[in-house]
C-alpha cells in the first residue's frame, strides 16, 4: 500500500526562475467525498487515474494509487467527472539539498491568482529546507485541496486566504 506524505504552501515569492521543468494539467474527479477521491488527469499529452483514500489528522499523509492510461481514455473520462475542472500549470524545483522536489501549483480559471507549492516526504517527521519563495503552511487545510476548489474555487475565499 503506497501512502503519500506530503506538505502544502502558499508561495511568496518569485520561483518561475528556478523551474527546471513545467507542465499544464487539466484534472476532473469522478467521484469525491468522505476524504476518499477518484481523479482522472491530463498532463500534457498523457492521462493519469488517481484514487486517494482520506488523509490521517494532521493531512499530512494518506492512501494513493496512481496509473498511467492512454490519453484517449483520460479525455472520454473527463466527459464523465463532477462539475469542476481543475487547470494549473506545475513548475518542478529541485531543493536546494538536491534530495527534494518541490511542486509549484499556479492555477488558472477560476483559482487564478492561487500558487502552492508541495514537497513529497519519505516520513512525517522528514526535514527539509524551504526555499526563499515558500510562505504560510496550508497543509490539513481542506480549502486548498483540489478537489474542495473544483467546488469552492478560490475566488469565492480568496479574501479569507492566510498572507502567503
Amino acid at each position: 500500500m503506497h501512502f503519500e506524505i506530503e506538505r502544502k504552501f502558499l508561495v511568496a515569492g518569485e520561483f518561475k526562475d528556478q523551474a527546471y521543468n513545467h507542465t499544464h494539467i487539466q484534472q476532473g474527479y469522478i467521484a469525491s467525498g468522505n476524504g476518499r477521491t477518484v481523479r482522472v488527469r491530463i498532463r500534457d499529452d498523457k492521462g493519469y487515474l488517481t484514487i486517494k483514500g482520506p488523509g490521517g489528522k494532521t493531512g499530512l499523509s494518506r492512501y494513493e494509487f496512481e496509473r498511467e492510461i492512454p490519453l484517449q481514455d483520460a479525455q472520454d473520462l473527463m466527459q464523465i467527472c463532477e462539475p469542476g475542472i481543475i487547470d494549473k500549470t506545475r513548475y518542478l524545483i529541485k531543493s536546494a539539498d538536491g534530495i527534494h522536489t518541490w511542486e509549484v501549483d499556479e492555477f488558472h480559471g477560476d483559482n487564478e491568482g492561487l500558487i502552492m507549492a508541495e514537497i513529497e516526504l519519505g516520513s512525517e517527521d522528514e526535514a527539509f529546507q524551504k526555499p526563499a519563495f515558500i510562505g504560510t503552511e496550508v497543509t490539513g487545510d481542506r480549502r486548498f485541496y483540489n478537489a474542495h476548489m473544483r467546488k469552492n474555487p478560490f475566488k469565492l475565499w480568496r479574501s479569507e486566504c492566510p498572507q502567503p
